[in-house]
């Protein structure tokens, strides 16, 4: 496979090969340091994701909560 069927490839299926690279590392991180601890470090990485967005002022992260806080 060359390069350019690569990136026309991973271009086509992003979202995919971003969930099976998520799921591998969150398997690795449950075999090394457990569930638990995997479940607390994602979580932070969440947060850590969360508050690095409105830093850089995402909007489409506020968007995101507005309209969920609007629906409630």
């Amino acid at each position: 496979m060359e390069r350019g069927d690569m990136y026309a490839f991973f271009k086509s299926h992003k979202g995919k090969v971003i969930g099976v690279l998520a799921g591998l590392l969150f398997g690795i991180l449950v075999l090394m340091v457990g569930f638990w601890r995997s479940v607390f470090l994602a979580i932070c990485m969440g947060v850590g994701y969360f508050v690095g967005s409105l830093y850089d002022g995402s909007s489409k992260l506020r968007t995101f909560f507005k309209k969920f806080s609007d629906t409630m």
